[in-house]
């Protein structure tokens, strides 16, 4: 739901899965060897899933930017916290993702920012995560839309297994371990509503 619905990579030059992925973030593959989807079948796909789900996004995004004038689409993700195909190393616990700094007024962008500096956790603003599609499609600061992504490492609210395979992942969500992370983003999601308040 968050990639190109035309298939255009929204990384060009880095790995990343395609509008109707055949393998898993690490290349694993998702479908017994001549059943992937062919071009008719993700063109199905797309026709039936996608483009109405961004229908009906943009058809709510209206009637908020209507009623309120502003509005802010915090579009928020979560992935391991080491992927190797698609990153070195760890990835920072906030992801903030603005395309470089066009889907969002920049001081959205830094008030996010302030926010999750605040939390002494890791953070990175338009680093491998530079906000997908949604973001990219969505946000439109010109026209009072303004979206920013939030890509979280998932061990603020489970545990990672060192090598994770089919008998030690997913992990079980640990309601214990994200009960910081989720008074950091309840911080952070205040800050976007004082943000529109004030902007």
């Amino acid at each position: 739901m968050n990639r190109d619905p035309s298939g255009a990579s929204l990384y060009p030059g880095q790995t990343t899965t395609e509008l109707c992925p055949t393998t898993t973030f690490d290349g694993e593959p998702l479908y017994l060897p001549g059943h992937e989807p062919d071009e008719a079948e993700i063109a199905r796909r797309r026709d039936r899933w996608l483009l109405p789900y961004h229908a009906a996004l943009t058809a709510e995004l209206a009637l908020l930017r209507e009623r309120h004038g502003r509005v802010v689409l915090y579009d928020c993700h979560s992935i391991r916290s080491h992927v190797p195909r698609l990153f070195d190393g760890e990835l920072p616990q906030f992801n903030i993702g603005t395309n470089n700094g066009v889907t969002c007024d920049p001081a959205l962008e830094a008030a996010v920012e302030r926010a999750c500096a605040a939390t002494a956790r890791s953070l990175v603003v338009n680093g491998r995560f530079r906000g997908g599609y949604t973001t990219r499609h969505h946000g439109r600061p010109e026209t009072g839309v303004h979206a920013i992504q939030m890509e979280l490492a998932c061990r603020g609210y489970l545990d990672e297994p060192d090598l994770p395979d089919e008998t030690n992942w997913p992990t079980p969500f640990d309601p214990a371990r994200a009960a910081p992370l989720v008074a950091d983003l309840h911080a952070i999601l205040t800050a976007c509503l004082d943000w529109k308040a004030t902007a």
